[in-house]
């Protein structure tokens, strides 16, 4: 040890203060951020699977608010009527002599678009069909989802 002016020793060997370093800083943030972008992708993935489900289960609701409609009225809504029959008493043969709303609007899939109807259905001509047009929005593609599947 050298002694300074004032006879006090001081150290000669350059001493970490335990402190980080900027580049051990940059590298810990680096692996963070190859993280999260590896869970948000997962997470992505596992959202897809989220919204088909949910389109089961809103064929399953609006198969029973049709199906009460065909009760009430004796016949399931036509094409033309759609599902705007189960919001509003169709104006277009046949015209239901009993009908009661069993909807205030019609709900979209969960890509924002409207589900679809048909009577009689595309796979099973015995009964209707509602369907979603999926992810890519576009009708007669191979991401369309049926209540008939």
């Amino acid at each position: 040890m050298k002694l300074g002016k004032s006879n006090i020793p001081y150290p000669t060997s350059n001493v970490s203060s335990g402190g980080f370093t900027l580049l051990e800083i940059v590298i810990v943030l680096g692996i963070i951020a190859v993280i999260l972008g590896g869970s948000i992708a997962v997470v992505g993935k596992l959202g897809d699977g989220a919204k088909i489900q949910r389109v089961t289960s809103d064929f399953n609701t609006i198969s029973s608010a049709v199906n009460t409609y065909k009760l009430n009225a004796g016949s399931a809504p036509t094409t033309a009527q759609g599902l705007q029959a189960l919001v509003s008493k169709p104006s277009s043969t046949p015209i239901p002599k009993r009908w009661t709303q069993l909807a205030t609007e019609i709900p979209l899939d969960p890509w924002q678009n409207p589900y679809q109807y048909r009577n009689p259905g595309k796979q099973d001509a015995s009964t209707f069909e509602i369907y979603s047009k999926g992810p890519d929005g576009q009708d007669g593609t191979e991401d369309d989802l049926s209540s008939q599947d």
